[in-house]
């Protein structure tokens, strides 16, 4: 499909800075496929939901992948800003640096700030290989746990790049920036859908008998680039990795033959629950990367209701959102949106989607 039908006007205005305060208090607005849209509160998703649906939320926690040093090597020392975007084993990962153009391979980088204090004071990477695109491997002097908290030290949370372009991240970042679900070490963006749920609202979604699964999409950087080529067929989607345990895939399993509706909290469980269902839409246990890219023309096998924020305009994300709703009702729905003032992305509003059911 071309690219361009997935474009649309977003004022700059929409963008949010701050998450809403307290989380459940942000906007919701339901969509379903031929109905009016809704205007709802976060607060009200109990209400949309039946008992024996099972929210699936990713529990993935964001590291502190946002690095900056200077390099040692060739003399100079300029500054180098790196975010981490995939781990490859214990002392390497693969990261995007700026500026790209002073670092070659075998250069050394060394990482750390005043007033934060990583064991020798430090973090020292070479530059292993360098790629396109600003994406090089790093070899770090530290490995496995020593690494990871060396990383905790001197690293800030990676903010994406519409926020980080309008203020610089701060402490506040550190706690809004993560789920209330966030346990297992591994992204470098936030699984945002999940950052609207708060103690009281998962109170209240058990209290009227709505099941909360866990599954982990450690969610990497490749969410925010856009999509260049003209046609949706040209462009490669990135890799995630991520696991479903035999008790949750045996769980939602279950719900659904009780009549139960699995609902995803946000585009990566979608993904991930997609990525492990079988064609009669049963899930198995997965663990693995996945880079499935979904867009207008798919069959979803596994997912009955999706509640994710507000997107790019001609992002993957936005074109999930197309193949799960209808392009022309997420059109409408966006128009809506930004008439009655939601606010997008990672700190906006939601959208609680209804799953558009072919025609027979």
């Amino acid at each position: 499909m071309r690219t361009d039908l997935f474009d649309f006007d977003l004022p700059a205005g929409r963008l949010a800075l701050r998450p809403a305060s307290p989380r459940d208090a942000a906007r919701m607005l339901v969509v379903r496929p031929g109905e009016a849209l809704r205007d709802q509160s976060i607060a009200d998703l109990p209400q949309w939901l039946q008992p024996g649906d099972q929210l699936v939320v990713n529990d993935t926690k964001v590291i502190a992948a946002q690095l900056s040093g200077r390099r040692l090597t060739r003399g100079g020392e300029p500054t180098i800003d790196a975010t981490l975007i995939k781990r490859l084993d214990g002392s390497r990962w693969q990261a995007l640096v700026k500026p790209a153009r002073k670092l070659a391979t075998g250069d050394v980088v060394r990482f750390g700030n005043e007033g934060k204090v990583c064991l020798l004071g430090h973090l020292d990477a070479e530059v292993e290989h360098k790629g396109r695109d600003g994406e090089i491997t790093l070899s770090f002097s530290f490995h496995g746990p020593v690494l990871d908290q060396a990383i905790a030290d001197l690293g800030m949370p990676p903010l994406p790049p519409y926020i980080a372009s309008k203020r610089a991240p701060d402490e506040r970042d550190a706690a809004d920036y993560q789920t209330m679900f966030a346990t297992r070490d591994g992204a470098v963006a936030a699984p945002t859908a999940g950052l609207h749920f708060t103690p009281q609202l998962e109170a209240a979604l058990r209290d009227r008998g709505i099941g909360m699964q866990r599954i982990t999409l450690h969610v990497g950087a490749g969410t925010f680039l856009p999509v260049k080529a003209e046609d949706t067929a040209g462009h490669k989607m990135h890799s995630e990795w991520g696991t479903i345990s035999r008790e949750t895939a045996e769980a939602l399993n279950a719900a659904r033959a009780n009549g139960g509706r699995i609902v995803a909290v946000g585009t990566t469980s979608l993904r991930l629950l997609e990525s492990a269902a079988e064609e009669d839409g049963t899930l198995k246990p997965f663990a693995g990367e996945t880079a499935i890219f979904i867009t207008p023309g798919y069959r979803f096998r596994a997912v009955d209701i999706l509640m994710t924020n507000f997107h790019l305009p001609r992002s993957t994300l936005f074109m999930l959102v197309s193949a799960f709703s209808g392009l022309d009702t997420m059109k409408r729905a966006y128009a809506h949106a930004i008439e009655h003032g939601y606010r997008f992305y990672s700190y906006g509003d939601a959208c609680l989607l209804f799953r558009d059911k072919p025609s027979p």
